[in-house]
């Protein structure tokens, strides 16, 4: 499994560098569900039916919007 570097903003403001195993670059959503599993994992099984099929990225949305946890670059380690 490949290694991947998530940057994003967290919830405090501050920068901050994570790293995760996916098989292949992960997508802004993909990302989002990785954090939301690692940092908030009472979070985990929330229902995003209302957002799912009206926006294109939900748990972007909702950790940006909700948690002001905001994903700067997802970068592979070699």
């Amino acid at each position: 499994m490949q290694k991947w570097e998530i940057t994003f903003i967290d919830d405090h403001g501050e920068q901050t560098v994570e790293q995760f195993d996916h098989e292949q670059e992960p997508t802004m959503e993909q990302a989002a569900q990785l954090i939301r599993e690692r940092f908030l994992p009472a979070l985990k099984k929330l229902d995003l039916n209302d957002l799912e099929g009206r926006t294109k990225n939900p748990t972007v949305e909702s950790l940006e919007s909700q948690n002001s946890i905001k994903i700067l670059s997802i970068t592979p380690i070699s």
